[in-house]
């Protein structure tokens, strides 16, 4: 789960590497990384609106 994790963030800052990126899938399908991609963004999505929250107090 860790690996799913890591490669999610990595994607998300643009920092994987190709090699990874076909190592990823090359051992199983997208579904954990399309799963841990939308609750990660959903994650970031609430930790903006927080901290958006907490600024306009």
């Amino acid at each position: 789960m860790w690996r799913v994790i890591s490669s999610v963030l990595a994607a998300f800052f643009g920092v994987q590497k190709e090699a990874r990126r076909k190592e990823d899938f090359s051992r199983g399908g997208a579904g954990p990384f399309i799963v841990a991609g939308v609750l990660l963004a959903a994650a970031l999505v609430v930790l903006i609106a927080v901290v958006a929250m907490l600024a306009a107090r």
